[in-house]
């Protein structure tokens, strides 16, 4: 199931709104509860002294009513004053001690249209006509069917719980008001650099490899138009030898196929000897099929080697192989080999498909353009395996030596320029090292580690 797609602008929007006023909400939420805990715990404190003061007053013999004192306990946190009435236990006011007789008659009427005095909790925050008051119930010992109110006039800290709550109120709205400005301005630095390297990217995926000059502001931005950049200038020189790539191929098959089409027509034609003729078709056809085998080796070398481990070969025995095969060849060439080998095995892991196609190379390469004699060295120094071939002829001119692993770029006397490219290919996909050098002739260099 493919998921919602939203603008970075609107999920940015969204989030820093919600954010914001989640912030604020639990700020107004904490500063409520703080005020109300604060009222119950210190008020409540203040009621409960007054409870204990006018007991103990009860207890020294001072029995009738009109001649009981209330004995103030003003607050000096808070600056509230205690008060009380005595009601009835049907809500009807008896008398006030100490207080106004206004609140005395709203206490009165509250509790009379209530629950009645009986059931009404201990201590209570009520809000009547006049203000907000903490009140305390007991029964007056005094007074059989009588009880004593206490209450507490919390109205200032009521009021100063409402301004600080439109206040925040305020601040909460000028803070939405403000992230949905922020939000913008960054979802637009963010969107507006992602835009651009979008349309980047879609120039690139249609073909037009061109870089552009891009600068932003946001660091991650900058890397990420210079990474596409040189994106850009790879795949550029990729479709350049890609290019030059099938104009050699082109080239190089052609004249085989040239050469087969002549000779096949001159023994049609009987202008032509037919076995000089068939012997040069043959020459050429495998000449032809070896550039195929060899182009298609390199093709596969491209994907690079497959997974998994590869047996440990001895590489003395691989070159040993490859020698073999063109010793032929060599002799025929009047050239001698010299080897220069460890006497333990030299192993590494490598398919041996690859170690024949990189070692056969060079030799071939060697034989190609040696006077008289070819060294080859083998030697393993811990993990590191070093081989070198060399010749005694006349080395790489300056011009070529850039070149030489260049696919079909063709130094004198070469072939069809994909050797050196195998080797190449093949010491790359084993993360080795190859080199060329002039030392008296050609010295090829392979290094694994």
């Amino acid at each position: 199931m493919r998921r919602k797609q939203w603008h970075i602008q609107t999920r940015v929007l969204v989030m820093m709104t919600a954010l914001v006023s989640a912030v604020a909400l639990a700020v107004v939420l904490l500063f409520n509860l703080s005020v109300r805990w604060y009222i119950r715990g210190r008020v409540s404190t203040q009621l409960d002294s007054i409870i204990v003061s006018e007991s103990e007053n009860m207890r020294s013999g001072r029995g009738q009513r009109g001649a009981r004192d209330f004995d103030e306990h003003p607050d000096k946190v808070t600056g509230t004053r205690g008060s009380a009435v005595v009601l009835a236990e049907d809500g009807a006011l008896l008398s006030v001690l100490h207080g106004d007789m206004k609140v005395g008659a709203e206490l009165s009427e509250y509790f009379s249209r209530g629950r009645g005095l009986r059931e009404a909790e201990r201590k209570e925050l009520i809000s009547l006509e006049s203000g907000s008051y903490m009140v305390s119930v007991c029964a007056d010992p005094l007074v059989s069917g009588a009880y004593l109110v206490y209450y507490v006039d919390v109205s200032s800290i009521m009021a100063f719980t409402n301004l600080v709550n439109l206040l925040l109120i305020v601040i909460v709205l000028a803070a939405v008001m403000f992230s949905i400005i922020l939000s913008r301005t960054l979802a637009h630095s963010i969107a507006g650099p992602a835009r651009i390297l979008s349309d980047f990217a879609r120039e690139v995926g249609s073909g037009k490899l061109e870089t552009r000059e891009l600068t932003f502001r946001d660091m991650e931005f900058s890397q990420l138009a210079e990474s596409m950049n040189q994106m850009v200038r790879q795949l550029s020189a990729e479709k350049h030898k890609q290019e030059i790539f099938f104009q050699n191929v082109s080239h190089e098959l052609r004249t085989p196929l040239t050469s087969i089409r002549g000779n096949a027509e001159g023994i049609v034609y009987k202008v032509m000897e037919p076995e000089q003729a068939g012997s040069i078709i043959l020459s050429e056809t495998e000449r032809l099929s070896g550039m195929v085998e060899d182009i298609l080796y390199l093709g596969r070398m491209g994907r690079g080697v497959p997974e998994g481990a590869f047996p440990p070969l001895d590489l003395r025995e691989v070159i040993s192989l490859c020698v073999s095969e063109q010793r032929a060849e060599a002799e025929r060439l009047g050239l001698s080999f010299a080897f220069d080998f460890d006497e333990s095995p030299v192993v590494f892991p490598i398919r041996e498909q690859d170690g024949h196609q990189m070692l056969g190379n060079l030799i071939s390469n060697a034989i190609r353009y040696a006077n008289s004699r070819i060294t080859i060295s083998c030697h393993q120094n811990g993990k590191e395996v070093c081989l070198a071939v060399r010749d005694d002829g006349s080395g790489l001119s300056q011009q070529d030596m850039p070149h030489v692993f260049e696919r079909f770029y063709k130094g004198a006397g070469g072939r069809h320029g994909i050797g050196l490219s195998i080797v190449q290919s093949v010491v790359d996909a084993y993360h080795g090292t190859v080199s060329v050098k002039n030392d008296g002739g050609a010295v090829f260099e392979i290094f694994f580690s």
